[in-house]
């Protein structure tokens, strides 16, 4: 089996420090390269070629944020987790939004963090359905009816079929779970999924989860014990 090459990215040489001896222990990733600062990650890309990036979001010169634009707008970009200490809900938004495959808490226990990045490396971006929905409360910000407009006229490109299995990503489901719930095999929802991805131009299913919200799709979900 390939291991997953894995590139470290934060400003704190305790917390690289930390992070290698936690991914150590696992004998299917491999540690690739290290970095302090937002400004070395493209550099450090082409050079050690990763699989999935963790980075952290706050970094003195250039920050993860805007580090993940940067990776993200990259034909062959690798997947980015980004670390966060959940006290800045507006700027892991922002990391989604630009396409990161989902975040970690700095004080979540090593084993997940591992996991985190298997899934990721994987194809299954980290997606708490309760943390997501905290996230996306905060998506409303400057210009909502703008963003919501903008948002549902993307969404109409897609079928009825479609626009469930989107709206059950939305929610935090898994594909087992949606193909329960909507009766189909998980062949079948990946291709569904794979298939709103490229209509509507977006890079994994945490942005499914954003546009979902932004267009009004989940609103009343939770009321109606969803």
């Amino acid at each position: 089996m390939t291991a997953i090459r894995l590139l470290l990215v934060d400003d704190d040489p305790l917390v690289r420090a930390g992070l290698t001896f936690m991914m150590g222990g696992a004998d299917d990733i491999e540690i690739v390269g290290e970095g302090a600062d937002g400004g070395e990650v493209e550099a450090l890309v082409d050079r050690t070629r990763p699989d999935v990036v963790l980075m952290d979001i706050r970094m003195p010169t250039v920050d993860g944020l805007a580090a993940t634009e940067r990776l993200r707008a990259r034909e062959d970009a690798p997947q980015v987790v980004v670390l966060t200490t959940f006290h800045a809900d507006e700027q892991v938004l922002r990391a989604l939004r630009a396409g990161a495959a989902g975040f970690v808490l700095k004080d979540t226990p090593p084993a997940e963090i591992v996991e985190a990045v298997r899934r990721v490396a994987a194809g299954d971006p980290v997606l708490s359905p309760a943390v997501t929905r905290r996230l996306m409360e905060q998506a409303a910000g400057p210009g909502p009816d703008t963003r919501r407009t903008h948002a549902r006229t993307r969404v109409a490109a897609l079928n009825d079929r479609e626009r469930e299995v989107a709206v059950a990503v939305g929610r935090g489901a898994s594909n087992a779970e949606i193909a329960a719930e909507l009766f189909m095999s998980v062949a079948t929802v990946k291709t569904h999924v794979s298939r709103i991805l490229a209509k509507l131009d977006l890079n994994n299913r945490v942005q499914i989860a954003l546009l979902t919200y932004d267009a009004g799709l989940l609103e009343g979900l939770e009321e109606d014990g969803h």
